[in-house]
C-alpha cells in the first residue's frame, strides 16, 4: 500500500513538474515575441474634377487596375473649347496693338505730318501778310475796319492751326508715349493669364489617376452633372498596405518605430509577409469593440501600424491578420526600402 501511495506521489511529482516546464516554456517563448491582432488598411482617395459640368465617358470599372498619370474619365468640353479659342484671339489682337505701339509711327505718317504743318504754315504766312496789307489800307480807307478785323481773326486762326500742325508732327517723330505702351502690354497680360486659365479649364475637364490603385466604386454615370464637390470614382491604393492594430500598454516599452514584424492571414496560411513598424500612436485609447485581445477590454491601447510587402496584392483591405515582432530585434528606423529587400 505504500508502495503505490509513494508511486501515486512521484507521478502527481512528475506531472506538476511536466506543467512547471511547459509553462517556463511557453513564458519564455512569448516573452521573445509579441502578438497582435488587426485588419489591412489602405488608402482611398474620391476622385473628382475641378469643373461643373455633365460627364461624357468613363473609361474603368469597378475592380480595374489603373496606372498613375491614366485617363479615367471625361467631361463635355464644347464650351470650354468656344472659351479657350476666343480667349486666344483676343490674346493675339492685343499681340498686334503692342507691336504697333512699339514700332512707332510709319516714315509716310511722319512726311504726311510734316507735310500739313508745311501747309498750315504757309496758309498762316498768307492770312498774316493779307492782315498787314489792310491795316495799312485802313487810314487811307481802301478798306474797311470789318475787313481788317476779318482778316486779323483768319491770320490768329490759320497761326493757331499752323502750331497745332506742328505740334502733331513732332508727336508723329517722338513715337506713342511710354505709358500707352506698358497699358497696352498690361492688357497683353491680362489675356494671356485669361488664355492660361482657359487651358486650365479644359484640362480639368478630363479626370486623371493620381496614382497606382484599384477602382474600387463608379459613383457616376455619363450624362451625371459633376462639380468639384461631387467625386466619380472611388481608388483605392495599393501601396502603401499596412496593419492597423493596437499595442497593449504592457507591450509599449517592447516595441519601437522601425522593428521587423511578419504578417500572416487565414487566407494564405502558409505565406509570410514581410513588414515593420512604422507607426505608434502618442495617445492610448480604450480597445475597440472589434478588436479581439486576451486582455480586458477595458484596458487602454496604442494604436499601430505596420507597413505591410505585398509584391503580390494578396492583402485586401479589411482582412484579418496576426502580426508577430521579434523583442530580441535592433531598431531600425531607416528602414524605408525593406519590401524591395526582401524581393
Amino acid at each position: 500500500m505504500k508502495k503505490k501511495i509513494i508511486v501515486a506521489i512521484a507521478l502527481l511529482l512528475l506531472i506538476v513538474g511536466g506543467i512547471a516546464i511547459f509553462d517556463k516554456e511557453k513564458q519564455s517563448d512569448s516573452s521573445d515575441e509579441l502578438a497582435l491582432y488587426g485588419n489591412i488598411d489602405i488608402r482611398e482617395v474620391q476622385l473628382t474634377v475641378n469643373g461643373s459640368e455633365h460627364i461624357a465617358e468613363i473609361f474603368v470599372q469597378e475592380g480595374d487596375r489603373v496606372k498613375k498619370g491614366q485617363l479615367l474619365a471625361t467631361l463635355h468640353t464644347e464650351l470650354l473649347e468656344t472659351h479657350l479659342a476666343a480667349s486666344e484671339a483676343e490674346l493675339q489682337a492685343q499681340q498686334q496693338i503692342v507691336n504697333k505701339l512699339k514700332a512707332g509711327n510709319r516714315p509716310q505718317e511722319i512726311a504726311k505730318a510734316k507735310a500739313e504743318y508745311n501747309a498750315a504754315k504757309s496758309a498762316a504766312r498768307t492770312a498774316r501778310d493779307s492782315a498787314k496789307r489792310l491795316e495799312k489800307l485802313l487810314p487811307k480807307k481802301l478798306a474797311s475796319p470789318d475787313d481788317v478785323e476779318t482778316a486779323q481773326a483768319k491770320a490768329s486762326t490759320t497761326t493757331a492751326q499752323a502750331e497745332a500742325a506742328h505740334q502733331a508732327w513732332l508727336l508723329a517723330v517722338a513715337g506713342p508715349r511710354k505709358e500707352d505702351i506698358a497699358l497696352a502690354e498690361a492688357v497683353l497680360k491680362a489675356k494671356g493669364s485669361a488664355v492660361k486659365l482657359a487651358k486650365q479649364h479644359l484640362e480639368d475637364a478630363t479626370l486623371i489617376s493620381p496614382s497606382d490603385g484599384v477602382i474600387r466604386n463608379r459613383i457616376l454615370e455619363p450624362g451625371d452633372m459633376v462639380t468639384p464637390q461631387s467625386p466619380i470614382l472611388t481608388l483605392a491604393l495599393i501601396d502603401p498596405v499596412w496593419v492597423r492594430a493596437y499595442l497593449p500598454e504592457t507591450g509599449l516599452g517592447k516595441v519601437a518605430i522601425g522593428v521587423g514584424a511578419e504578417i500572416m492571414s487565414d487566407s494564405f496560411p502558409d505565406k509570410r509577409y514581410q513588414g515593420w513598424v512604422g507607426y505608434i500612436s502618442p495617445t492610448a485609447e480604450f480597445t475597440p469593440k472589434n478588436v479581439q485581445t486576451p486582455e480586458l477590454r477595458t484596458r487602454l491601447v496604442y494604436s499601430v501600424r505596420i507597413y505591410a510587402c505585398n509584391p503580390e496584392n494578396e492583402l485586401r483591405l479589411g482582412m484579418p491578420v496576426t502580426v508577430k515582432i521579434p523583442l530580441d530585434q535592433k531598431v531600425d528606423t531607416a528602414n524605408t526600402n525593406r519590401c524591395n529587400a526582401h524581393q
